[in-house]
């Protein structure tokens, strides 16, 4: 392959809508930090060990996201790009590398490209081991959205191009767990287009550990380099849309999966709840036990619910973000673009986008089945509680009545004991006083319980 190039594009989340303005998420910084470590481990670049003196969102080697607000170019240098400087090999060329870091609305974007410092040099599948693809897998950037590996080169019209292809989308993967698998095959600016995914076999549906490959091979001398140039920012964009589509389309089925086991442990909570309920004396402490437990579930539930409304619009956002893109790259390609990229938004997308509406329609009306859960539990323990809270004071009222009407027989009993003309009276007057006592106390005690009854 002539003209060859290795391009690295990478998305990483830099703050969401949770955060107040000018703060970011806790690990914004980290695209930039792997990067730097790259430098200093397989890529050793001077510029790319030296990227955070270059970049405007640090200032003295400490990261600091305040300066890039009211910033109105997205680049985040102060350059149209950064040059990396040269590595050589045993081959006897030399690669060069630069760099350009952007900020695309809440999103760090990076494009790290390496090429042969001559244009003419041939590089094939063993000169591929000298730029080191596998540092630029996404085990090494760990880019939140996701990233794309591209490559572009010019073979002759004789050279089979889909096994070429095959054989580049492997080498790129080399030493890792990583399976190729490859997607769609098509045209982009008058080159032939293979895409790949690479996928993590532990965690197939993950994007954030997969990683796309592109590999465009010009066999027929178009002019893609400058088309490719001339589309550079809209296929920017439009990658980046894609990888926050397959992104947000994860984290909303991760929130279904939540909500979907909130629920479950409602349905358990209802079924106590009748046990309960069916019961000839209702536990006041076990219903107080569940209005403990329900109320902060049905905050969760409606989290999740509310979450995947985000991820709705925001899915819907970047679907139109993306045909916007495609449209463009259409326009600058004479009315051609990849079919696979216009199916990814057709079929994909779509089917995505109903799905999260989807799983919004069946949640929702457990929302209201939690209130009404919470209202109905609260209900009956009011009503326990005044029930018990009335018992109280009843008791209270009839031992009232009883010891305060017996202390007041006592008094007359102990005065009056030495007039009553009975012997055994006269014998003991101590123990007949008390006996008398305690029996005037509970005649006070059963006239107490017959007031409060008729009450």
């Amino acid at each position: 392959m002539k003209n060859f190039s290795l391009s690295l594009y990478a998305f990483h989340l830099r703050h969401t809508l949770t955060e107040l303005p000018g703060e970011v998420v806790t690990d914004a910084n980290l695209l930039w930090e792997n990067l730097v470590k790259v430098g200093e481990g397989s890529l050793t670049f001077v510029g790319l060990k030296d990227l955070r003196s270059k970049l405007i969102c640090y200032q003295n080697g400490k990261y600091e996201p305040k300066q890039e607000i009211g910033r109105i170019p997205e680049r985040l240098i102060d350059a149209q790009d950064l040059d990396l400087g040269s590595l050589p090999t045993t081959e006897g060329f030399k690669i060069n590398a630069n760099l350009q870091p952007f900020l695309l609305n809440d999103t760090y974007a990076v494009d790290l490209t390496l090429v042969p410092e001559s244009p003419n040099i041939s590089i094939d599948i063993p000169q591929l081991q000298y730029f080191k693809a596998s540092s630029l897998l996404q085990s090494n950037i760990q880019a939140s959205l996701g990233q794309t590996l591209l490559i572009y080169g010019e073979v002759d019209p004789t050279e089979d191009c889909d096994t070429l292809a095959k054989k580049l989308a492997i080498a790129l993967v080399a030493g890792t767990n990583l399976n190729t698998v490859r997607s769609q095959q098509g045209e982009l600016f008058g080159s032939l287009l293979f895409e790949y995914q690479a996928l993590d076999p532990d965690e197939p549906d993950n994007p954030a550990k997969q990683c796309h490959i592109l590999i465009v091979i010009n066999n027929s001398q178009a002019a893609t380099a400058t088309l490719a140039a001339e589309a550079y920012d809209w296929l920017l964009n439009l990658l980046c849309s894609y990888h926050k589509i397959l992104y947000i389309y994860q984290l909303a089925r991760q929130r279904y999966r939540e909500a979907r086991t909130i629920y479950s442990n409602l349905e358990n909570k209802i079924q106590e709840f009748n046990s309960l309920i069916s019961e000839n004396q209702i536990q006041l402490s076990g219903l107080k036990s569940l209005m403990g437990e329900i109320p902060k579930k049905s905050f969760d539930y409606t989290r999740c619910l509310q979450d995947l409304q985000t991820h709705h619009t925001a899915i819907t956002t970047n679907i139109t973000n993306y045909t916007i893109c495609l449209e463009k790259i259409q326009t600058i390609d004479n009315g051609n673009s990849p079919q696979s990229w216009q199916e990814f938004i057709n079929k994909n997308c779509k089917k995505w986008q109903e799905q999260i509406q989807t799983d919004i329609n069946y949640l929702t009306p457990g929302q209201e089945l939690f209130g009404q859960f919470v209202d109905t539990i609260r209900g009956i323990v009011e009503i326990k509680q005044s029930e018990s809270d009335r018992s109280l004071e009843n008791t209270i009222q009839i031992l009232g009545i009883g010891f305060g009407g017996g202390a007041i027989a006592s008094g007359v009993f102990t005065t009056h004991i030495d007039k009553i003309n009975l012997p055994l009276i006269q014998k003991h007057p101590l123990y007949a006083s008390l006996t008398l006592s305690i029996i005037a106390t509970v005649v006070f005690i059963a006239l107490g319980w017959l007031i409060t009854k008729r009450k």
